[in-house]
């Protein structure tokens, strides 16, 4: 594992999205409790050209701060996400996560995301993988 800084391509992604209205955070206080990424742009190389055509909101970035852990803090956000999933007339609600990070995918797995969970690895994306379920309204 490699801890580096961001790089501006990665700053400047992160300022879109920030400026599209899709960072959501939760605040306790003055404290960031946790934020979301919710967006109706999917993750490129993770999804295919058949499920890009559905509708769909995608979540991926999911972070809770360790002094609100225990909370179910994440889990509220994701049913949060999935009203507005609902409520944009999306069909499905795709959350992803890193291969590597096994307890993620659990967490996702045991608040509704379902079993279906798909594998990419190779360019541009070297290790993820898609959930896709928490919300279905077809």
């Amino acid at each position: 594992m490699r801890i580096c800084s961001a790089q501006p391509h990665d700053l400047a992604k992160l300022l879109a999205t920030i400026e599209a209205d899709e960072v959501f955070m939760v605040r306790d206080g003055d404290a960031t409790a946790a934020t979301i990424t919710l967006t109706p742009v999917a993750e490129e190389g993770l999804w295919t050209a058949d499920e890009l055509r559905e509708p769909s909101l995608f979540i991926n970035k999911l972070t809770v701060a360790r002094t609100h852990a225990g909370q179910d803090l994440g889990g509220r956000l994701l049913d949060w996400a999935g009203e507005r999933d609902h409520h944009a007339g999306a069909k499905w609600l795709r959350p992803d996560a890193w291969t590597t990070n096994t307890g993620l995918q659990a967490y996702y797995l045991c608040h509704g995301s379902g079993t279906y969970g798909r594998f990419v690895k190779g360019p541009p994306l070297t290790a993820d993988r898609g959930f896709q379920g928490g919300l279905h309204n077809g």
